[in-house]
């Protein structure tokens, strides 16, 4: 397997199932414009689009994240710790969300942690996103709006709060200093 971007990695996993954008775009569920953006900018999707493609194409999530190493016990020290992948507020827009992820060396997991900067810019359009499995989420620094079905969830530093994410959701920063958090996420095979 390539160990390239995740366009490359999702193209492999295409092409391995003889599947066209068309096919991956019907079977997920996501619009064919933004399935070939994503193939041919190399652009990063929102995490709930990439466990739909994930979930299609057979694999688990850390399959586009991995670096493809297998260490066990995986230590990530916070100076060694990289942003991964950004997620925007809206398309031409500043980051909204940088994920760093605190598993992608170890390629035998089952959850996907990940250390989460969530910027002021995350309050700009709150679009509610769901997928299978289950989320655990815990306030690092500053203030998180959760929403979560109809229900709005304000926490600060110390709570946390563990959902079902096939409910419809979204993580956003309250204020204007960014927030971070730790996120881990399950998702069965």
């Amino acid at each position: 397997m390539t160990t390239g971007k995740i366009s490359q990695r999702i193209q492999y996993f295409m092409e391995k199932r003889e599947m066209t954008s068309d096919g991956l775009a019907s079977e997920t569920g996501l619009d064919k414009a933004f399935i070939d953006t994503m193939l041919t900018r190399d652009v990063y999707p929102p995490l709930g689009p990439l466990m739909k493609i994930a979930r299609v194409l057979g694999v688990r999530l850390g399959t586009f994240l991995d670096d493809q190493e297998n260490n066990d016990p995986y230590i990530v020290r916070t100076a060694e710790r990289k942003s991964h992948f950004s997620v925007l507020a809206e398309q031409n827009k500043p980051a909204a969300l940088n994920f760093y992820s605190l598993g992608k060396g170890k390629t035998d997991r089952h959850m996907e942690p990940f250390f989460v900067e969530i910027l002021p810019e995350s309050a700009q359009n709150k679009k509610l996103s769901s997928h299978e499995g289950e989320e655990w989420l815990a306030v690092l620094k500053g203030s998180i709006e959760v929403i979560y079905g109809e229900e709005k969830t304000v926490l600060n530093e110390g709570d946390s709060i563990y959902y079902n994410s096939v409910v419809p959701h979204y993580v956003s920063c309250v204020g204007d200093e960014s927030a971070q958090i730790h996120a881990v996420i399950y998702i069965p095979q």
